[in-house]
This record gives C-alpha cells, sequence and structure tokens, in this order.
C-alpha cells in the first residue's frame, strides 16, 4: 500500500475516534448528572376518608302481622237444662268465675236435700251403734262398716252439691264476652265437649303475631325489645314472648309472638299492625351510604386506607340499612374508609388521604 493511503487511513480512524470520543464523554457527563437533575415524582392522588369504629350495634327489622288476643276460651254448660237467666251480651266485661247463665234445676235441688238426709241417717245410726259397741251389745267388728256408710254419705251430699253448682255456667276468665249464642229458653244437651254459651277472649295482655324469615331468626330472642304500630293508631313497646323453632310449611318463615299491655283494651283482636322488632346486637360499623363500592373482582365491599397509606379493600356484609347511613359488618376497627375517590384508585396503591371534612 502507498504511504499516502496510508495517511489518509490514518486520518480517517483519528477522526473518528476522536469525534466518538466527545460523544461518549458528553453521554458520560450526562449520565453522571442524572441524579442531580432527575425530574420529581408524580403527587399522589387525594382521598377523603373517614375513620368508623366497630361497636355492638342491635339490628331493626319491621314486619307486618296482626294482633291476637292472649287467650280465647269458650264457657259450656256441663249439665242439660233450660236457660233461666243470661247475665251477659256481646261485649260484657266479665271477671274469672262470674256467674255468665243459670239453668233450670232438673231435680238437682232434690237431690242435694236427699243427700243430705241419708248423710243425718247415717250419722244417727253411726251414733247408736257406736254406743252398743262401746257397751258390748253389738259386734265391734261393725265399726269399720259403718264408717265406711258414714263416709259414702258425705261423698253423695258432695256429688250432689257439685251437680247443683253445674246449673251456673261461670266465666272461666277473665276478659270480653266476644260472642254468645244461646238464648234465654234454650234448651241446652250436654255433648262430649259441653254445650256452648259464651265465647270470652283476654285482651290484656295483647300479642302482635308476625312471620320471621329464617335468615332472620337468629337474631330474634325471647325477651327481646319491640314497638308495635296498629292501623287504629296505637303505638305500644313490647317484648318477644314466643318464638316458634317450627316452620310453618307454606312459606318457611316462623312465628313470632310479641306481647304488650292493653289494659284499657283499645287493641282489638285482629287488626293490622307493624311490629319494629329489636334484633341481638352484633358488631358493626356505621359508614356512609356512598362509601359502598367494588373491588376488582367484582365483590361489594369498602375501601379504606391503612395506617402507612396504602389503600386496601375489605368485603363487607349489610347489618341494617338506615336511614343516611349504612351498618356493615367486616370492617377492621379504626378503618379510615374512603368516602370520596373510592372509585379511582384501586389495592395497593399509595395514596394521600385528607379527612372528609376538609373536602369542600
Amino acid at each position: 500500500m502507498k504511504p499516502s493511503r496510508i495517511v489518509a487511513v490514518a486520518l480517517v480512524l483519528g477522526g473518528g475516534a476522536w469525534i466518538g470520543s466527545g460523544v461518549l464523554g458528553r453521554d458520560a457527563a450526562k449520565g453522571a448528572a442524572a441524579p442531580e437533575t432527575q425530574a420529581p415524582a408524580a403527587p399522589k392522588f387525594k382521598v377523603a376518608v373517614l375513620p368508623v369504629s366497630t361497636a355492638m350495634h342491635a339490628r331493626r327489622i319491621v314486619l307486618s302481622g296482626r294482633t291476637e288476643a292472649d287467650k280465647r276460651v269458650t264457657a259450656v254448660a256441663r249439665t242439660s237444662g233450660v236457660v233461666l237467666k243470661l247475665n251477659v251480651r256481646r261485649g260484657s266485661v266479665v271477671k274469672a268465675g262470674d256467674v255468665i247463665a243459670v239453668l233450670s234445676d232438673e231435680a238437682r235441688e232434690a237431690q242435694v236435700e236427699q243427700a243430705k238426709a241419708r248423710l243425718e241417717q247415717r250419722k244417727s245410726e253411726a251414733k247408736a251403734r257406736l254406743r252398743l259397741i262401746e257397751l258390748g251389745s253389738y259386734p265391734s267388728i261393725n265399726k269399720v262398716q259403718l264408717e265406711a256408710e258414714l263416709r259414702g254419705a258425705e261423698a253423695g251430699l258432695a256429688q250432689a252439691e257439685a251437680e247443683q253448682k253445674k246449673g251456673e255456667v261461670t266465666a272461666p276468665i277473665s276478659g270480653v264476652v266476644d260472642s254468645v249464642p244461646v238464648e234465654v229458653g234454650q234448651a241446652l244437651q250436654v255433648m262430649m265437649q259441653g254445650a256452648n254459651v259464651a265465647e270470652i277472649i283476654a285482651l290484656d295482655p295483647m300479642l302482635a303475631v308476625v312471620e320471621v324469615a329464617e335468615r332472620q331468626l337468629a337474631g330474634v330472642v325471647p325477651g327481646g325489645k319491640a314497638e308495635i304500630r296498629t292501623v287504629t293508631g296505637q303505638v305500644r313497646d313490647g317484648h318477644v314472648r314466643f318464638v316458634s323453632r317450627k316452620a310453618s310449611g307454606g312459606t318457611r318463615t316462623y312465628r313470632v309472638d310479641v306481647e304488650t299491655e292493653n289494659r284499657d283494651g283499645a287493641i282489638p283482636d285482629g287488626v293490622t299492625c307493624e311490629v319494629d322488632l329489636l334484633l341481638a346486637a352484633v358488631p358493626a360499623a356505621r359508614v356512609p351510604r356512598s362509601a359502598l363500592t367494588f373491588s376488582s373482582e367484582g365483590r361489594l365491599g369498602v375501601r379504606h386506607v391503612k395506617p402507612d397509606g396504602v389503600v386496601a379493600f375489605s368485603p363487607v356484609g349489610l347489618v341494617e340499612d338506615g336511614q343516611g347511613a349504612l351498618w356493615l359488618s367486616g370492617l377492621p376497627d379504626g378503618a379510615r374508609v374512603i368516602v370520596e375517590g373510592q372509585d379511582f384508585v384501586k389495592e395497593g396503591e399509595a395514596v394521600d388521604a385528607v379527612p372528609a371534612k376538609a373536602q369542600g
């Protein structure tokens, strides 16, 4: 190769090396200066949070039902006869033991007198023979027989008097007479269960009967508080007296009896009512309705900010749907619930949490 060509090649290589060293030097300088000129990090997304606390909350459910008299009993005639006197009519207020009706005698008084005479006879005979036994003129072995005859006469009198009392029909319970299916002069024939004379219902206490779904049954316990509102305008406090353990065949619901005082009889039997039941308390937190959202997996819950500023999601259960707020289970105690911006962040994202009241 000629010397001129060698020189030319050397010049080209030298010039390329010189140019390359300048470019590499600038890149190295930029790399060294990068830590000092790095762009600032993007600001965190702001969310409004509301601290909530978990406490025992008594749930409420409102159910429709009906009132029902605590007791409903029929006064019956236990013996045959003609109705001579009727002391009640529909709406009459009676007390237990009051005479409702009087039946014809049907020789019952005569039977009492006969039993009394027989008893007096037995007493005289027993007295005379016991005297003879003491004197040795009558076998002492007959003493037992005399006593048995005397006791038999006493039993006969008691039976006759009991039969005579059957002529008076008395009220079995205190309450209000709802129906009187007999009239004065009507002959009554006693059947297997007696002849109906009057139906009596006890209005105090009064029951409100409702049906509870099986999912809510666990929260209803005897003694639980309740409020009763009737369509006739009465509002009374009450308590759960009975919770059925057998479901209705058609509705799969359970009967619940709520008892309330009704001394004035203002609440009638069989009217429609609403019962506000206070269920057993469960741990729950009061959260604004707007805080509910869905996770990326489609689960219903609430997003909240952990102490380290990272967003977390907690699935929740609805305890009670209140006015303006919800009572939810499943939230950790003291959680900072996101009430604004919860739909623009996701789990694991660091956010800037500010108190909800600070958001205008």
